[in-house]
């Protein structure tokens, strides 16, 4: 991964530091997206066996870019922007990420580790292995100094409470600011628009408005719902909210619910999938397009209409697509020239991915170089906040994932909870914006 060398200038360039070295970074951005544009892909070590670790998702829905920030231990820096002076430290390595003692267990190991059977019945050492295994288990370290003083909770009554400022949730917002609808859409984000703004660019896609377009006070941005509760009052949501003075937490209590959360990007079982650079498609493209940080050459694996997208968006933008594998096929009409059908991925590498070798349908093994690999498949719907407001879940065997029980208008099984987009239905942001206009005409029946 680099920066691409016609890189418009995104904010004030500074340094963070690694572990005593100055690294450059630009202020605002997800520090692990500076890191990796400054050629450090190893930002910390597995729990287990200590493989190397780099960023995969860019969604915090993964564990891969967790590091010690300024003292605090287990951040997600793929969220967390850049600013001068940063202290960053990586974690579950011993004596360093670089050079790990502890990563010869993947070595004397190479089948499988169970520490749960090892010594298991032979006296005094069954003990000594719990012990050891309790000291080594976790991850990172406590801080060193307390934690600033928490800010006192607040508590918000609203009719309605929108969940995600992508196309799903930014298309109800202007349903309830029509009609009139007190409501109040969060969005973890600083920006509103979800892949509007940072995925693979799509034909026919909604605009993104400005917050000043809706009601004042009526969008809350950096915020994070935390889960769905109930109590003597009424059900609420429970958000962390990135405020000027510090985290906040909210106590959002609402007559309707509408979750429009998205996905989370899944990976792909093949080996060595977990190398550093390997990345999922749509943190390949918020990277380009919205920090203008890319491989120099990479492939891309999966299958679905963004693998393609994606693909070509990369090749005109500079990036050497070395082969395209598409695992399900057929391949589509203006599928890029390097694209294939096939199957028996492997990635080669040792700190980082070097390599990737497949074989394409019908053909023989190949083995090409790159510096990153792109797995993009459909993403999984975020359906646990809906679960946990009574939502029925049902494992959909077509796509091969869960997904919330909903009707065409958001309808799910708790009265108040409604969906919109990809947690309902995996489709475009075109589709996502017309099922948020839907369920938000729905959930307005029977509102007092």
């Amino acid at each position: 991964m680099r920066r691409l060398p016609d890189a418009t200038p995104r904010g004030r360039a500074i340094t963070v530091d690694l572990e005593g070295e100055s690294i450059p970074a630009i202020e605002g951005e997800p520090v692990a997206c500076s890191l990796i544009a400054a050629g450090e892909n190893v930002l910390s070590r597995s729990v287990k066996y200590h493989r190397p670790r780099g960023p995969f998702c860019f969604a915090a829905a993964c564990s891969h870019c967790l590091m010690r920030v300024d003292g605090l231990p287990n951040v997600y820096t793929c969220r967390t922007p850049a600013k001068e002076g940063m202290r960053l430290e990586r974690q579950n390595a011993y004596p360093s990420a670089n050079v790990d003692i502890f990563a010869t267990i993947d070595w004397f190991f190479p089948k499988r580790f169970d520490h749960h059977e090892m010594f298991a019945g032979v006296p005094i050492a069954e003990d000594v292995m719990a012990k050891v295994a309790r000291q080594l288990a976790g991850l990172g370290l406590l801080p060193k100094e307390p934690g600033p003083e928490a800010l006192p909770s607040r508590t918000i009554h609203i009719r309605v409470a929108v969940v995600g400022g992508g196309p799903a949730g930014l298309e109800a917002a202007r349903v309830l600011a029509g009609k009139g609808v007190p409501f109040l859409l969060l969005e973890r984000d600083a920006n509103l628009g979800g892949r509007l703004i940072h995925g693979t660019p799509e034909e026919g896609a909604p605009f993104v408005p400005e917050p000043t377009a809706f009601p004042q006070g009526s969008v809350l941005r950096r915020a994070t719902v935390l889960g769905l509760y109930d109590d003597e009052h009424g059900r609420y949501l429970a958000v962390a909210s990135q405020e000027p003075e510090g985290l906040r937490l909210l106590k959002v209590y609402a007559e309707r619910f509408l979750l429009t959360v998205g996905g989370h990007p899944p990976t792909l079982p093949f080996e060595n999938n977990d190398l550093p650079g390997v990345f999922a498609g749509r943190a390949a493209s918020l990277l380009l397009r919205r920090h203008d940080v890319a491989p120099e050459v990479a492939t891309l694996v999966g299958h679905g209409p963004e693998l393609h997208a994606l693909a070509d968006w990369m090749s005109q933008r500079g990036v050497e697509v070395a082969a395209v594998v598409d695992l399900k096929g057929p391949l589509p009409a203006n599928a890029h020239p390097k694209a294939c059908v096939g199957d028996g991925l492997k990635a080669h590498g040792l700190r980082s991915v070097g390599a990737l070798s497949f074989t394409p349908q019908g053909g023989r093994k190949q083995k090409v170089a790159c510096d990153a690999i792109i797995v993009s498949v459909p993403v999984t719907p975020g359906f646990e906040l809906a679960r946990q407001g009574g939502a029925k879940v049902e494992f959909d065997a077509n796509a091969g994932h869960f997904r919330v029980d909903a009707d065409a208008d958001g309808r799910t099984q708790a009265a108040d909870v409604f969906v919109a987009g990809d947690v309902a239905k995996v489709g475009t942001a075109k589709d996502a914006a017309a099922m948020g206009q839907r369920a938000a005409q729905a959930l307005l029946g029977g509102l007092s």
